[in-house]
């Protein structure tokens, strides 16, 4: 007897990315709510209706790009993923920011939507490099870079200014090839 052949299903991902657009002000600022303390070390967020869509048209240019990670399932903002910084000719780099909201934490989302990321640095815009800068002290950020396959490239002391110091960070990387 012969085994039936089984199909191989694609799996859906549990996000995507879109780009962020003002009418996510809503759904940002109510997310935020429940996140703002959560940030305060580790990355500076729009903490404002007038903040925010600032924040979009800077992010929506050549040099700048934010996308909202949404969930699949129920289409909620589960956070954001953005390319800064991005630079072309010689160098084809940008440095990669993101961050969750709650209760989207610790559910693997972030990984697959920094991967998303990371097709769309290398694939569509075909950039050379992605650097993440991470303060040491970020664990959970440390290992999502490491389980997305970036490389710890060294230290810099005193390298951003988070929450009104300047604080550590390591550099993480990946290359395209």
């Amino acid at each position: 007897m012969h085994k039936p052949l089984q199909r191989k299903t694609a799996v859906q991902p549990a996000v995507k990315l879109r780009p962020l657009h003002a009418n996510d002000e809503s759904a940002f600022m109510q997310a935020l709510r429940y996140s703002r303390e959560l940030f305060k070390p580790w990355v500076q967020v729009p903490m404002s209706r007038k903040a925010f869509q600032k924040y979009v048209l800077e992010m929506n240019t050549a040099d700048d790009r934010a996308w909202a990670v949404t969930r699949s399932d129920t289409g909620a903002l589960a956070g954001v993923v953005e390319l800064r910084d991005i630079f072309y000719g010689d160098f084809k780099n940008a440095y990669l920011i993101y961050y969750a909201f709650q209760p989207h934490l610790r559910q693997g989302l972030m990984r697959q939507a920094v991967e998303l990321a990371i097709g769309i640095a290398f694939k569509r815009l075909k950039l050379h490099r992605l650097e993440a800068n991470i303060q040491p002290d970020n664990l959970a950020s440390i290992a999502l870079v490491r389980a997305c396959g970036f490389s710890k490239e060294g230290f810099s002391p005193r390298f951003l200014k988070k929450n009104g110091q300047w604080r550590d960070h390591e550099r993480w990387a990946m290359l395209a090839d």
